[in-house]
This record gives C-alpha cells, structure tokens and sequence, in this order.
C-alpha cells in the first residue's frame, strides 16, 4: 500500500466505530478528508457532524452530510482525526493544516477520540514536525521571544489565517521530551489562543496504517 492507500484503509477502519443515529465530530486535513468520504457511505445511519474547519465543513456539505454546530449538538459520542505527528503514547502533534484550534474543541467536547494516521507519522518522540501555535496577531513578537526562549524556532505562517482570525507560528527545533507539560506551559503564554500538542487530551485510540493492514493502538 501508498501512504493514500494507507490513509484510506485507517479512515474505512474508523468507521466500524459509528454507531446508529450519532453525530460525528469530524477533523481536518487528507487523512480526515478520507474518513469524510467514507462516511458519505454511512450518511443517512448518522444524524450529522461536527466539523473543525471550515474546510471539512464544506466536504461534509458537499456529500449530503448535515454539518451542526457545537453548541447545539452537545457532547459527541466520537471525533475522528488524523495527526502530524504521534507517539505509541498516543500524544499527536497536529495543526499542519492550521484548524488545531477547533480541532482541540471538538476533541475535547467528544467522549472517544479516534486518531487515524499512516506509519510515517508514528515517532519515538515528538518535534521533527514543526509545533503549530495559533496566536492572535497582536501578540506575534511577544510569543516568539517566548518560544524562543523555551529553545525553539518560531517562523510565521506567511500569508495564512485560521479560520479565527489569527495567525500561527511554527516552531522548529523543538526535542518534546514531556508533551504534557509543555502543552501547560505553552497555554499559559499570554497571546497563545492553543498550541498544536494533543497530550493532555490525547487520542483514545490509534488506527495506524501500514503496508500489512490497520494496527489499533491504546494508550494502556
């Protein structure tokens, strides 16, 4: 299998997971855009979803899928989504395609948390992918002195807005030795509105794609 062939096997996986009559929270980038095309197969078993972009939003959209917002869904019984960057810890790096705010929101808000990634994003640790940080604009210099600080090299995202507005840094030369700790501290920068570190509401389970099939992994 390609890395296309990997990504689609894990998003087809995710789908044994739905069950009758749930509104699915639904992620952002090329993995997550597979999973929303296979979920077109099961549309009218779901009673809609909730997206973290705009941009998978309009997909959903576009296959029939009824898109709800948060807050009238409620709690979500699942969120499937794929990562940058993921350890067999189950502590992902994600905001490559800058939605990680929204993507940290619906995450938080859904009971199982299903991330569906390729081999190639599996790591022994995190940082090789460069950390996004949505922040608001106003406060872009202060929080690159800060992340400079804490040992990283923070480069704008030239030309990109989230869909909130604001503006991300992405920060370069980061070893993450202790995700969840870094998170806390990374938040607590005045200006940052989230960083892209999913380990203290890391992933429930992780559907990994390889060349001989799907392996599940838990956080146990």
């Amino acid at each position: 299998m390609n890395q296309d062939e990997m990504k689609k096997a894990v998003a087809e996986a995710a789908l044994e997971r739905i069950e009758s009559g749930w509104i699915v929270g639904v992620g952002t980038g090329s993995t997550a855009n597979y999973f929303i095309d296979a979920l077109a197969g099961i549309k009218g078993k779901i009673d809609g979803a909730v997206a973290s972009s705009e941009a998978s939003a309009e997909r959903l959209r576009g296959h029939g899928i009824e898109v709800l917002d948060l807050n009238s869904a409620g709690p979500l019984p699942i969120y499937v989504d794929g990562a940058d960057e993921a350890t067999r810890h189950l502590h992902l790096t994600k905001g490559g395609g800058g939605a990680l705010t929204r993507e940290k929101i619906v995450a938080a808000a859904s009971k199982t948390f299903v991330c569906v990634v390729d081999e190639t994003k599996v790591v022994d640790y995190l940082g090789a992918f460069p950390l996004p940080i949505e922040v608001i604009p106003m406060a872009r210099s202060h929080v690159a002195r800060a992340l400079s600080k804490l040992g990283g090299n923070p480069e704008l995202r030239e030309g990109f807005k989230t869909d909130n507005g604001n503006v991300i840094l992405d920060v370069h030369n980061l070893r993450i030795m202790n995700p969840v700790e870094l998170e806390s501290e990374l938040d607590h920068i005045a200006g940052v509105v989230t960083n892209g570190l999913f380990a203290r509401r890391s992933a429930d389970v992780m559907l990994v794609g390889s060349a001989s099939g799907v392996e599940e992994m838990t956080a146990g």
